[in-house]
């Protein structure tokens, strides 16, 4: 599974920019509008059904968030 920090890291890589952070929860901005919320636990791993959320938010296919974590 994947921790918060490498998800966003590789929403970054997609374009995505940090704007905020309240609490545990980062929202990260794309320049065309979309906007993605990821909650950083202290490491924790995200869930299967989470990560499904935030590539739909982020509108990524599973494949293409592949190749943004190599």
């Amino acid at each position: 599974m994947l921790n918060a920090r490498q998800v966003m890291a590789a929403l970054e890589r997609a374009g995505f920019q940090m704007m905020r952070q309240k609490g545990s929860h980062v929202r990260l901005r794309h320049p065309d509008g979309r906007v993605v919320t990821v909650p950083d636990h202290g490491g924790q791993d995200i869930g299967r059904g989470l990560l499904r959320k935030i590539l739909r938010d982020a509108d990524l296919t599973p494949d293409e968030f592949a190749e943004l974590l190599k």
